[in-house]
């Protein structure tokens, strides 16, 4: 009989959660005593030894929390990473930083080592393969573990961890309402996340704001050459007046089409787009685009986990906080 079966392995065995073999070997009052003895006997059966590790968590903290990220290059994740770090800092904490390079099996593999017990808690924001797949097992293990968890901005799946991020829907009926206030009567929305779980949010807004039907001209696919075919029929044949772009790429897409096709912002076309500051403000004209607060959403998901490292939060509620979005407004949208 192998002498290192896992607290996982036990689980499965036992056919009980991962939070109910731990329990009942460490005598919990919120297990029976039958389902104790039944766990302690396939625990020696198997010569099960606890990870020392994971012990050491239990006992003590590691001072370190584990932050997943899916894209480094989107500067969005990187200021999200900057906010975490800096009320780290003021908590005393080291934080160990993790990139899924948007791919599930990655991600798979990091939450099983985080398992171990080498983290207080954790900061994920999953990938998009996670999200096309809807697999969230390794995601749920971490939460069997006793493992604090903390979903930012992709938060859009129904797993009982507090999240954080802004409210996708909201953001994009509020810029495509504010549009239709001032008089644009052709609005096109223009995606490359129609497939994610933000990206349809953002997509529902937009249709709620314009409510009929036969008013939505939506151009959509990942693959960048269908989204640029798909954005030019919106521009030279369906003439939009205005683009809501959901995201970084058919942002910049939407505006160099535009360039391309000597196409003038804001005079016949009007373009509001997710991008940073930094870039928005330094194109020319200048783009008007839905301010995140990246870093804020970093600061304000970290305090939420030390909240719950700390035992602050109630076990077996949690918390769902929306930071408030900003249209900011620049050439782009000047009527």
């Amino acid at each position: 009989m192998r002498n290192n079966i896992t607290l996982k392995e036990l689980a499965k065995l036992l056919n009980v959660s991962v939070s109910t073999v731990s329990k009942a070997l460490n005598d919990s009052p919120e297990i029976s005593q039958k389902t104790i003895e039944r766990v302690k006997e396939l625990a020696a059966l198997h010569k099960y030894r606890p990870n020392p590790v994971a012990v050491n968590l239990k006992s003590s903290k590691s001072g370190t929390i584990g932050v997943i990220i899916p894209n480094i290059s989107n500067s969005f994740f990187a200021k999200v990473l900057s906010g975490i770090e800096a009320k780290a800092q003021q908590e005393g904490l080291q934080v160990i930083t993790y990139i899924s390079n948007e791919s599930l099996p990655r991600e798979k593999e990091i939450a099983e080592l985080l398992t171990s017990g080498i983290v207080d808690g954790v900061l994920v924001a999953i990938s998009e393969e996670t999200q096309r797949k809807k697999e969230y097992d390794h995601l749920i293990n971490l939460v069997e573990y006793n493992i604090p968890l903390v979903l930012y901005d992709r938060t859009n799946l129904d797993i009982p961890v507090d999240k954080i991020g802004v409210d996708d829907e909201k953001s994009l009926e509020e810029a495509t309402a504010l549009l239709l206030s001032k008089g644009v009567k052709k609005i096109g929305l223009a995606t490359s996340i129609h497939h994610l779980g933000l990206g349809k949010l953002r997509i529902a807004g937009y249709k709620k704001a314009l409510r009929n039907e036969d008013d939505f001209l939506i151009a959509n696919s990942s693959r960048i050459e269908v989204l640029r075919e798909k954005t030019e029929k919106l521009l030279l044949e369906d003439k939009v007046d205005a683009l809501v772009c959901t995201d970084f790429e058919s942002t910049m897409l939407s505006y160099r089409i535009a360039h391309e096709n000597s196409i003038k912002i804001p005079q016949d076309l009007k373009i509001i787009g997710f991008l940073g500051k930094e870039l928005a403000t330094h194109l020319s004209p200048s783009i008007s685009y839905i301010e995140q607060f990246p870093e804020k959403i970093g600061s304000k998901g970290m305090e939420l986990l030390v909240k719950r490292i700390k035992g602050y939060t109630e076990t077996g509620q949690t918390t769902e906080k929306i930071i408030q979005t900003e249209l900011v407004h620049l050439e782009s949208t000047v009527f």
